[in-house]
């Protein structure tokens, strides 16, 4: 570690000097990607241990766990891409995936 920083004295974020090529984001934000989900998960409240695996992971994180609810698994549906992740990883197979309509 030490020899790359001495090989690269470069300060990070200089980049005044520097000209940007390709496309560049100046805004970040997030949009629905709900719409075009084709398959949704759906959860057996009753089997869930709630040891948090699904929402370890989720690629997009929006699976929420709450403890003392009755339905102890919140997904943000405008987020969720319907990828089947959280049902593949469930230990205790809660989780399945339905048609979205």
């Amino acid at each position: 570690m030490y020899r790359q920083r001495k090989k690269h004295p470069g300060k990070p974020g200089n980049y005044k000097n520097k000209q940007l090529l390709g496309p560049v984001a100046t805004v970040f934000c997030s949009t629905d990607t709900g719409s075009w989900r084709i398959l949704r998960p759906a959860v057996n409240y009753a089997g869930c241990s709630k040891c948090g695996t699904c929402q370890k992971f989720c690629p997009t994180d929006v699976i929420e766990i709450i403890e003392d609810a009755r339905e102890c698994i919140k997904i943000d549906w405008n987020y969720c891409k319907g990828c089947g992740i959280c049902a593949n990883v469930c230990v205790k197979k809660c989780i399945s995936m339905i048609d979205e309509e």
